[in-house]
C-alpha cells in the first residue's frame, strides 16, 4: 500500500499533505505492526488519516488515542435519521464533542439535504460529504474535479 501511495504522489507531483487515507476501524484492528508503523510515518509527513464509519462497529474510544487519526467520519446511518430521531442527533453531538476534545476534525457523511447540513453544522461538524455537494463521478473526472470534503462552518 505504501509504495503505491509514494508512486501516486510522485506521478502527480503531490505532497503527502495533498492526499488523505481513509480507513475503517476493522482495517485498523486487523492491521499488523508494519501497517501501523507505515500509517504513523505517513501521518508524520502531513498526510491526513480519516477513521470512516465512526459510531458503527466497535467504536472503541481507545482506538482514537492508539492510532494516528485526524478526522472522524460520522456514519451516514446517523445522518439519515437525525432529522426525526433525537437519539441519532445525540450520537452526532457526542461524536463531535469527543472528536473536538481530542483535537480531531469531524466529518458528517451522506449529507443530501440542506436540513441535514444545518443540523450537522449546528452540532459542530467541521466537514461534510455527500450528494448535497457532489454526485459520484468517473475516476478520470475525479482527478480534475473539486475536492470532495467540504468545510461546513
Amino acid at each position: 500500500m505504501f509504495s503505491v501511495i509514494r508512486r501516486v504522489l510522485k506521478k502527480h507531483d503531490l505532497g503527502y499533505q495533498d492526499l488523505g487515507v481513509e480507513l475503517t476501524e476493522q482495517v485498523l484492528i486487523k492491521a499488523g505492526q508494519d501497517t501501523l508503523a507505515g500509517l504513523e510515518w505517513l501521518h508524520s509527513k502531513g498526510m491526513k488519516i480519516s477513521l470512516d464509519d465512526f459510531g458503527t462497529g466497535y467504536s472503541s474510544l481507545s482506538y482514537l488515542k492508539k492510532f494516528p487519526v485526524d478526522i472522524l467520519k460520522i456514519d451516514r446511518e446517523f445522518i439519515d435519521g437525525a432529522l426525526s430521531d433525537t437519539n441519532d442527533r445525540s450520537i452526532i453531538e457526542a461524536i463531535v464533542a469527543v472528536g473536538h476534545a481530542l483535537g480531531l476534525e469531524v466529518l458528517a457523511e451522506g449529507l443530501e439535504t440542506p436540513e441535514q447540513l444545518q443540523l450537522v453544522r449546528s452540532a459542530g461538524c467541521d466537514l461534510g460529504q455527500g450528494y448535497l455537494f457532489q454526485r459520484p463521478v468517473p475516476p478520470e473526472e475525479l482527478i480534475e474535479g473539486p475536492w470532495l470534503l467540504n468545510r461546513i462552518y
